[in-house]
């Protein structure tokens, strides 16, 4: 009877997840769809698949915990389908929209985000249960992925060819992969607990952001990405002040005694 219960456990853990894998493979498809639509030249459709697939990433992993199916299979899953959607798909579709006017600078720009990628991943998962959960260590590569996806959006959406902006999409490109894998500080927003109650005008808040979103979204999305990227060497800086005058008041009292 032992033996047969064991059979069953090992059996059961061979086994995946169905749901928050689903919306892995969403994401993972979502990146895969863009590299498609801008080898066709549809470089609108390629930005909004990366933004689809960010959403799916955003979904993956509270509904993992919501109905406690977290896995080991799941969080490498996760790993591998953010490098093709917000490492290779966002590297790809800024490479075919601009940067391929600029030759071997060009490819190099999108190497380097994309390896920035691949190490902002890793350094993640090799700090989980270690790091401050409240901020995340480099820009999270979901937000780099907006980052460029959006300033594609909204060059296609006012008429800019690439090329023309080829010089300022190769900054954008290597100064999101350098903030990956830098040490710069972005409040990751998981302190927020959607379970409790909140005031009606927090509510009133976000159906206008929401409205806002709607009426410009590609705009909107590319300031609020930008506005969250540039957040990170505020926090850093705020914080080593604070630390320093901390650290001064300290040596001053131990000076006074």
């Amino acid at each position: 009877m032992t033996e047969e219960l064991t059979e069953k456990i090992k059996h059961r853990r061979r086994g995946i997840y169905l749901l928050p894998n689903l919306f892995t493979t969403a994401t993972l498809f979502g990146g895969f769809y863009a590299i498609l639509a801008a080898m066709s030249g549809r470089f609108e459709a390629a930005a909004i698949a990366i933004f689809i697939a960010l959403i799916a990433d955003g979904l993956d992993g509270r509904v993992a915990r919501m109905t406690n199916t977290q896995s080991d299979f799941g969080a490498e899953y996760d790993s591998l389908a953010d490098m093709v959607a917000f490492g290779l798909a966002p590297a790809l579709v800024m490479y075919l929209w601009a940067l391929n006017g600029l030759g071997k600078f060009g490819w190099l720009a999108a190497f380097v985000y994309t390896a920035g990628t691949a190490l902002r991943l890793a350094r993640f998962n090799t700090q989980v249960g270690i790091a401050d959960k409240r901020y995340f260590q480099g820009l999270a590569s979901p937000a780099s992925a907006a980052i460029l996806a959006g300033a594609i959006w909204v060059g296609v959406e006012h008429g800019v060819a690439g090329q023309d902006v080829a010089w300022v999409a190769s900054f954008i490109t290597l100064a999101s992969g350098l903030l990956m894998v830098s040490n710069v500080r972005y409040s990751s927003f998981k302190e927020i607990d959607f379970r409790n109650k909140i005031p009606f005008i927090v509510l009133v808040a976000v159906m206008l952001g929401f409205a806002v979103i709607l009426w410009q979204p590609s705009l909107v999305l590319f300031l609020m990405f930008l506005g969250y990227a540039a957040s990170g060497p505020i926090l850093t800086l705020t914080q080593l002040k604070q630390r320093r005058a901390e650290r001064q008041e300290a040596g001053a009292e131990s000076d006074d005694e």
